[in-house]
């Protein structure tokens, strides 16, 4: 089963990775050719809650993506905070909201050299590429534990052919 495939067995996708991985790139695809509303999810702001926010997220109706969602929170949060903001009792019960919905959690990532090399070419600066490999460290031992509970797909980014979102 290739990719697009995958895509059409499920109502719900999860596309989670570091910054430059392709997560964006990836949703716009996948949103043009299978039809799913994209969710971009950027720090939710102090003062709200996050269980509540992905809870109400994924009681609505139709097929959704999220570029970015409470999974990060599970990486930045301790890098950037020494905390998350989500439990890992919240985040499995979301996980299982995800899996309600005929969902499918995909771990994006890459080496973290081309991923640093991605945000230069983006943004014009990155982050060090120590910081590139605490994240792409901290990304898989989240879906180690994930993987538990839930099918993960891995996909390396590195090799496919995805034309920057900017």
């Amino acid at each position: 089963m290739n990719f697009d495939e995958m895509a059409s067995a499920h109502d719900t996708l999860v596309l989670e990775g570091p910054d430059g991985v392709g997560k964006s790139t990836l949703a716009q695809r996948l949103s043009a050719q299978h039809g799913f509303q994209v969710i971009h999810s950027p720090r939710t702001p102090d003062h709200l809650d996050l269980a509540t926010r992905y809870r109400a997220i994924l009681g609505s109706a139709g097929r959704i993506l999220f570029d970015r969602c409470f999974v990060s929170e599970l990486v930045y949060g301790p890098l950037h905070r020494g905390r998350s903001r989500i439990t890992w009792s919240e985040a499995l019960d979301l996980a299982e909201s995800v899996i309600n919905r005929k969902g499918l959690f995909v771990h994006l990532t890459a080496p973290p050299p081309v991923i640093r090399q991605r945000l230069l070419d983006r943004d014009g600066e990155a982050t060090s590429l120590d910081e590139v490999v605490a994240l792409v460290t901290g990304y898989q031992r989240v879906f180690t534990t994930l993987a538990d509970y839930t099918k993960v797909l891995a996909l390396d980014t590195t090799a496919l052919e995805l034309p920057s979102a900017g």
